[in-house]
């Protein structure tokens, strides 16, 4: 009988034992409060500066940045694929909104998968969430080039070749992508708080110069444009969904603000959904005005293909400037919302022990992640500087629709484990929307390349090996004995 106590009062060090283990809700809100004794972040956000968050870190990745690379492939059906992709988020977005009243912690998709599929699970997640989040940001921060240059034209200056891209665009290094990623990385430093008030001010800046845009277009709007709608075919709608995705995950850094929202399991829902209708309706909006004013095959090569338009059917140099300055701050917007979430995923992972402590250790003056945020910044500004684009947008994609399909999955396993927990928010239509969101993400994943597929593999290789070289023996729920587990997980149905 000793020997039995003794062993269940050792932790278990079996890898399939650890890779099951779940955390519980209850300790994760705990958790939440005290952060472990390294800080406490502030709560300080409210449903408008939730919203915006997820809005600031949606609106114009994918219209701003990308629209010249998917029109080629969808033709003028793009707007079919921004339809697709934002029905696709939809789906997920409901997921999102449940968990987040459950779970209202900053660890987002890597908490609701600890809760509910285990540490191996939300490793994987986790990991995922990193390539996702970093990776959009870079992405976002690279089209900043060709829209700085659009603003220093109509001075009749223009950004040297070598500094206007990294070296798969011709030059050395993309300087206002680098310069854009670290101010937000110094204005994420000062605190969320304030971080909030100015993304909530380019917010308005952004929605408004898109609205001027469709305006602009639709003066010149020709319906024409849209014959015929499907040059490439559905595969070629599908493939642009694909990887236009990315341009959805605001949501998803606004869930991973649960730990300074002033009422996480109201607001962070509301937040979610309002701001997934806004975002869709907009890029829709503007899809349709662009392909109305300029021919699909128009669009190839393009970077900048919304100023561009604005140029050509307006004549006026002002408006032009006015549009690319406006351009450059909603770029900036998106990397501070995107950035934010990174830092607080990794927050998340470094309070689990899962990754080093640096990346959890709150400053008492800031109330922010300052160690960590630097050194996220400063990695980020070395990719966005110098990664051409198109590779960032597909790896993003990947990493964003499989932690999307997981939350998916972890409503449907909490519905089934604590049918009676309280909910704040719950899935309309369950099982099926849930189910349909799995299917929309996996379905979205097999249009991506064998490319992408292979950089997700070597990208999912190395995390393993960090997981088992690193996180494996440093996690905190790992260390727990049986009994403590057991004990962690009392009350939970």
């Amino acid at each position: 009988m000793n020997s039995t106590l003794e062993t269940t009062d050792r932790p278990s060090t079996a890898l399939g034992p650890q890779l099951r283990r779940r955390k519980s809700i209850s300790s994760m809100l705990r958790e939440a409060e005290t952060n472990s004794g390294h800080g406490q972040l502030r709560r300080s956000l409210g449903v408008v500066q939730l919203t915006m968050i997820s809005i600031g870190a949606t609106m114009g990745t994918g219209i701003l940045v990308i629209l010249g690379a998917t029109v080629p492939i969808a033709g003028p059906a793009i707007w079919i694929s921004f339809v697709i992709a934002g029905v696709t988020a939809l789906l997920s977005a409901v997921s999102y909104a449940e968990m987040a009243g459950m779970v209202p912690v900053a660890g987002s998709s890597y908490s609701y998968s600890y809760a509910t599929m285990g540490e191996g699970i939300a490793w994987i997640c986790g990991w995922c969430l990193v390539l996702e989040y970093a990776v959009s940001v870079a992405a976002v921060a690279v089209g900043a080039g060709e829209y700085v240059n659009e603003t220093l034209r109509a001075f009749g200056l223009e950004l040297p070749t070598a500094l206007a891209g990294g070296p798969g665009e011709g030059g050395v290094a993309n300087l206002p992508a680098l310069i854009v990623v670290v101010l937000a990385t110094l204005l994420l430093v000062r605190g969320a708080k304030e971080s909030a008030w100015v993304n909530t001010v380019v917010v308005i800046i952004k929605a408004s110069i898109l609205l001027l845009f469709c305006a602009v277009a639709f003066s010149a709007f020709n319906a024409g444009n849209f014959e015929p709608l499907l040059p490439m075919g559905a595969a070629g709608v599908t493939a642009a969904a694909s990887t236009v995705f990315f341009s959805y995950i605001g949501f998803d850094a606004a869930s991973t603000a649960g730990e300074e929202a002033v009422n996480p399991k109201r607001d962070m829902p509301r937040a979610i959904l309002w701001s997934m209708l806004i975002v869709t309706i907009t890029y829709v909006l503007v899809a349709v005005s662009a392909i109305g004013a300029r021919e699909w095959n128009w669009f190839e090569g393009t970077e900048a293909a919304l100023v561009q338009i604005i140029g050509e059917v307006t004549g006026q140099p002002w408006l032009v400037l006015l549009f690319a300055v406006a351009a450059v701050l909603a770029i900036a917007s998106v990397v501070l919302t995107v950035l934010y979430g990174q830092t607080r995923i990794l927050l998340s992972m470094s309070r689990d022990g899962l990754i080093p402590k640096t990346f959890g250790e709150i400053s008492s003056r800031t109330g922010t992640p300052v160690r960590g945020t630097l050194i996220t910044g400063f990695l980020v500004a070395a990719t966005a500087g110098f990664i051409p684009l198109g590779a960032l947008a597909d790896a993003t994609s990947i990493g964003t629709l499989f932690a999307f399909a997981l939350v998916g999955v972890s409503v449907m396993y909490l519905r089934r484990r604590q049918p009676l927990a309280p909910r704040t928010f719950r899935v309309p239509f369950y099982p099926l929307t849930p189910i349909l969101g799995v299917a929309a993400c996996v379905f979205l994943m097999s249009q991506l390349g064998p490319d992408t597929w292979f950089v997700f593999g070597i990208w999912m290789l190395a995390g393993i090996g960090i997981y088992l070289g690193y996180g494996r023996s440093r996690s905190r729920l790992g260390q727990l004995s049986k009994k403590e587990y057991i004990a962690s997980h009392i009350g939970e149905q």
